[in-house]
């Protein structure tokens, strides 16, 4: 079972819920070793002084800041926490906000509050008033020696807790030369609208995750599965490409792409995983056989021959 992040409690107003911060994600990236070519062996990367090319303990190892070319200032352990809140055990709410005014790009990594025991009723008052009120509560939290922004949230019979980016993390859209104005300047008709939203409101289902998967990492497990069952062995295993239409062109009938887009779409999310799944069907073209001469032919052509002779 997993084990919490940390115990603590989750304060709002006057209230205080004894909760456990547990991760909200589950990391299922495949993770490679790099290797020696000539022998197969692991690489091991040594912590060695730049100087004296000697290796360095942990013991020995400090944190610094690198606040000009060659020059550090050091960081002491106290000096990190003596930064950090002198309140390491509390998710203390400050406000509450609509939860459609925060922007997706503030959300950055998930976990679940689960609540400590007896701690129930605290626990779903806060959650279903939440739901009732479309409010998140944001807060601050601080995990190890850090203080994070973060937002408290209903998720099914869960609070989950989202922490959140600063603004400064952010990259604004003015930052980059992007179209604004409005549909005219760029010469998008009445026609290519309707028909864009009829295209939207055709492909348009409800949010279903279970749809989803990693089909990179499917494909890759795949591959490495086969190497494993050969032993080493290093056969490449080939996947044909499927055929792209060529979209380089800049003059584009959106019209016509919208009304094929609209024929085409008939199938379910499903349906379309799972033709993209299926291999493609190879079909050999099978050579027609010879034509042969037919008999009367053949002998007048025999006959003509002995009579030349």
């Amino acid at each position: 079972m997993a084990r919490p992040i940390w115990t603590g409690t989750l304060s709002f107003g006057l209230l205080n819920v004894p909760v456990s911060l547990m991760s909200g994600e589950r990391k299922v990236d495949l993770h490679f070793r790099m290797l020696d070519s000539r022998d197969r062996k692991p690489i091991r990367f040594e912590r060695v002084n730049a100087d004296t090319g000697e290796e360095v303990p942990w013991k020995d190892i400090v944190k610094a800041y690198e606040y000009d070319k060659g020059s550090y200032v050091v960081l002491e352990e106290d000096d990190i926490r003596s930064a950090a809140p002198e309140s390491h055990e509390t998710v203390e709410v400050e406000t509450f906000v609509d939860a459609t005014q925060i922007d997706p790009r503030y959300y950055e990594k998930p976990y679940l509050l689960v609540p400590g025991k007896k701690a129930e009723k605290g626990y779903v008052l806060l959650r279903e008033t939440l739901r009732s009120t479309g409010k998140v509560g944001i807060a601050r939290v601080v995990v190890r020696t850090r203080e994070y922004l973060c937002a408290v949230m209903p998720n099914d019979d869960a609070l989950a807790l989202m922490i959140l980016r600063y603004p400064q993390e952010l990259v604004e859209p003015d930052d980059y030369k992007l179209p604004s104005g409005k549909l005219a300047d760029y010469r998008i008709t009445s026609k290519e609208t309707a028909m864009a939203e009829q295209l939207i409101e055709s492909m348009a289902g409800d949010w279903d995750p279970s749809q989803y998967h990693d089909e990179f990492r499917e494909r890759l497990q795949q591959v490495l599965n086969k190497r494993i069952k050969s032993k080493g062995g290093t056969t490449k295993v080939e996947d044909e490409p499927a055929p792209r239409e060529d979209a380089s062109t800049n003059v584009v009938d959106f019209m016509a792409l919208l009304q094929k887009s609209l024929d085409a779409n008939k199938r379910t999310p499903a349906e379309k995983a799972a033709e993209r799944k299926a291999p493609a069907k190879k079909t050999a073209a099978k050579k027609a056989p010879a034509k042969k001469a037919p008999a009367k032919k053949a002998a007048k052509k025999t006959a003509a021959r002995r009579k030349a002779g």
